[in-house]
């Protein structure tokens, strides 16, 4: 039987969790004026997001579009989970579909969890060896729109997976003014995996040549897994 976005939808209205959809706004500022002011949540754990993204993975571009705009919080992340599940799998000119059609919907990839969950493997891999990869980037750590930064960060997971970490210090250093501590956070993140993946010392001359331009909360994700002697050095010269 082809999957249709009705049977999705009946899928996902099984499992609304009232409960768990209060205890989950916890994780996300959901109040006046806060990033998620607007988003609404329904209640589905990821893990049974996870399974429905593998039962609907044949799921035509125009019903994961549909799901992709909803207004509900998890309805746009089975769409993603859809998405990334279908990309890893994908010919050359089903990657370039599945980007455009991420690209053309970037806007209601609008929170943390949708971010993180796709740039790295979506952006990240559709740009992977291609000569715009360093301007794609920078556009978007340039954007006025705060998830847009936050996707040109953590696409760069993408590289240091492979061991390069390159473009996440390039991106970083666009990023080291931004105001918003959604991006002191995951530049803080992408900068703790450079140290843990690639290499320490390129992350140790990162941070020397940058600890006073950096906020406190990106220096403190950044220095993770230094010692607290190395941390306390470090926090020392950010004050």
């Amino acid at each position: 039987m082809i999957p249709t976005i009705d049977m999705a939808v009946q899928d996902l209205a099984l499992h609304h969790d009232p409960d768990y959809a209060g205890r989950v706004t916890r994780f996300f500022k959901v109040g006046p004026g806060s990033y998620s002011e607007h988003d609404q949540f329904v209640g589905i754990t990821v893990p049974i997001l996870r399974c429905l993204a593998k039962k609907y993975h044949a799921l035509s571009h125009t019903d994961i579009e549909t799901l992709l705009r909803s207004p509900l919080h998890e309805y746009r992340l089975l769409a993603i989970l859809i998405m990334v599940h279908n990309f890893n799998r994908a010919s050359t000119i089903d990657q370039d579909a599945i980007y455009r059609l991420y690209c053309n919907n970037i806007s209601y990839i609008n929170n943390w969890d949708l971010v993180d969950q796709s740039a790295a493997p979506i952006i990240g891999g559709f740009l992977a060896n291609k000569p715009e990869k360093i301007n794609t980037l920078e556009t978007l750590a340039r954007s006025k729109n705060l998830w847009e930064r936050r996707m040109a960060v953590v696409a760069t997971f993408y590289w240091i997976k492979l061991k390069s970490g390159h473009e996440a210090l390039h991106i970083s250093r666009l990023l080291l003014q931004d105001p918003h501590d959604l991006i002191h956070k995951a530049v803080g993140w992408m900068l703790r995996e450079v140290g843990k993946r690639c290499s320490k010392d390129l992350l140790d001359e990162f941070i020397v040549t940058h600890h006073r331009e950096m906020p406190r909360i990106m220096l403190r994700y950044a220095l993770e897994r230094h010692t607290k002697e190395e941390q306390s050095r470090f926090y020392a010269r950010n004050i």
